[in-house]
C-alpha cells in the first residue's frame, strides 16, 4: 500500500463542506486550544466529549472516516508501545495481574487508555486541519497570526511560508520513499519480513537516496522561488483577503466552551 494513502499529514483534499469553508486561522487557533485541552483532560468524561467534538470535525469534514482512520496504522506502534510503558511502570491502584516480576494495576491502565486515546485525537485533528485547508490559505493564517509580532521583528512571512513549505514537503517526501522502496524491493530487498537485524539493513540503502533527492528539491524550490523574484513578504499584496465568517465564530465559540467544560471536569 502506498505511504501517501496510510498517511494523510500534509495533504490536501479539495472540497466545500463546512470545514473547508473555515477560515484558516480560526481553525488554526480551535486546533491550538484543542491540542492543549487534550493535554489537560484527565478524566474519562472530558476525553469522551474531546472525541464528539472531533467525530464531528470528521462529519462536517465530508472525509471517508477510513481515510482518516487508515493514517493511524503507522503510529500503532507508538500507542502500542505507550500502552505498555504505562502499565509496567504505574503502580497505583488495585493490582488486576500479577506474574513474577510483572505487575499490572488498575491506574495503569486508565492511564494507558487515556494516552492512547489522546494520541489517536491528536493525529486525527492534525490530519483534518492539513485535509481541508489548502498550503496557500494554510500559510495566509499563519502569517495573519503571527503578523502582530512583525512590530518586535519577529519574521512572520518567513516562518508561515517555512512551515507550510514543510507540510507541502510531507505527501511529497512519502512517495519518494514509496518509489525507492518498491525499486529495492524490486532487487530482492525485504521490509517487513526477515530478522530485525536484516530489515534494519535494508533500510539504509532507503535513506540516503531520500535525502538526496530531498535536497535536490528543496534546491530546486529555492531556485524557482528566486527566478520568479520572490523577495520576502515585506511589499507583498494578496490576491485572496482572509475574512471571518459565521462558520468561523461558531468555532471559536465551541473552543471556549470546550474549554470551560474540560476545565470543570478535571479530576
Amino acid at each position: 500500500m502506498s505511504l501517501l494513502t496510510t498517511i494523510p499529514i500534509g495533504q490536501y483534499i479539495a472540497g466545500t463542506s463546512f470545514m473547508h469553508r473555515v477560515d484558516p486561522r480560526a481553525k488554526l487557533l480551535f486546533i491550538c486550544f484543542y491540542i492543549v485541552l487534550l493535554f489537560l483532560a484527565n478524566t474519562p468524561l472530558s476525553f469522551l466529549l474531546a472525541a464528539i467534538v472531533c467525530m464531528l470535525g470528521v462529519i462536517l469534514s465530508r472525509i471517508p472516516i477510513k481515510y482518516i482512520l487508515r493514517g493511524l496504522k503507522p503510529i500503532l506502534w507508538l500507542i502500542l508501545l505507550t500502552v505498555v510503558i504505562q502499565v509496567l511502570t504505574n503502580k497505583e491502584g488495585a493490582l488486576l495481574f500479577s506474574w513474577r516480576f510483572v505487575e499490572i494495576h488498575e491506574k495503569g491502565v486508565q492511564e494507558a487508555a487515556l494516552v492512547s486515546v489522546r494520541i489517536i485525537l491528536l493525529m486525527i485533528s492534525a490530519s483534518l486541519l492539513t485535509l481541508t485547508t489548502s498550503p496557500i490559505r494554510l500559510t495566509d493564517g499563519l502569517e495573519s497570526l503571527f503578523s502582530p509580532l512583525r512590530r518586535f521583528g519577529f519574521p512572520a512571512h518567513e516562518l508561515a511560508l517555512m512551515m507550510s513549505i514543510s507540510l507541502r514537503f510531507i505527501p511529497t517526501l512519502l512517495e519518494e520513499t514509496d518509489k525507492i522502496a518498491k525499486a529495492q524491493m524490486s532487487r530482492g530487498a525485504a521490509f517487513s519480513s526477515g530478522p530485525i537485524v536484516k530489515r534494519m539493513n535494508n533500510i539504509l540503502p532507503l535513506i540516503v537516496p531520500l535525502f538526496v533527492q530531498s535536497f535536490r528539491r528543496a534546491e530546486d524550490l529555492a531556485l524557482a522561488m528566486e527566478a520568479r523574484g520572490y523577495r520576502g513578504g515585506v511589499g507583498r499584496t494578496k490576491y485572496r483577503q482572509l475574512q471571518f465568517s459565521w462558520r468561523d465564530i461558531v468555532l471559536l465559540i465551541t473552543a471556549v466552551i470546550l474549554a470551560v467544560i474540560v476545565w470543570f471536569l478535571r479530576a
